[in-house]
């Protein structure tokens, strides 16, 4: 692997992926795109997430993935890409709600967050669809279903899935 992980487990949470699923995640995207990596992934309560969330983003309620993207001094040269904050409460909540494995969703999420990491976005709609389809792709890798399906049932209507 070229990806160097720290994960930090901030809170207690049952059935959490393990150390090398995650760092196996986070390769599958960093080490399409640099040559060595170093993250920082935190498992957060849902306090946490919902205090960075609002004063990062001025969103006031918690969320599945937060990315704080490195940024080295000028001269400074180093492999670090950033910090990942994830809440498994709410990883769990949006699995049982488009009926998804826990941990499908979790190798999601660390995608999707390292994507971001690397200056990706899903703000304007071509942006996004480059995203998804980098997302669905490197799922699809790890044989884990495209996570933008179109027939998740949701109380007896099918629903696309929302962008968080």
């Amino acid at each position: 692997m070229k990806t160097e992980l720290d994960l930090q487990i901030a809170c207690e949470f049952d059935n959490l992926p393990s150390l090398e699923q995650f760092a196996m995640w986070a390769d599958k995207v960093l080490s399409q795109y640099r040559d060595e990596s170093e993250l920082t992934i935190v498992i957060s309560d849902e306090a946490q997430s919902q205090q960075l969330n609002n004063d990062y983003r001025g969103k006031n309620k918690p969320t599945n993935v937060l990315s704080f993207e490195f940024e080295a001094p000028p001269g400074i040269d180093i492999p670090l890409v950033g910090d990942l904050i994830i809440c498994p409460a709410i990883v769990l909540a949006e699995a049982q709600e488009q009926e998804k494995s826990f941990h499908d969703h979790f190798a999601h999420m660390v995608i999707h967050g390292c994507l971001h990491l690397l200056g990706f976005d899903h703000i304007k709609s071509e942006d996004a669809l480059e995203m998804e389809s980098i997302e669905k792709q490197l799922l699809a890798e790890l044989n884990i279903a495209d996570p933008y399906r179109d027939d998740i049932y949701i109380n007896g209507a099918i629903r696309r899935n929302e962008r968080r």
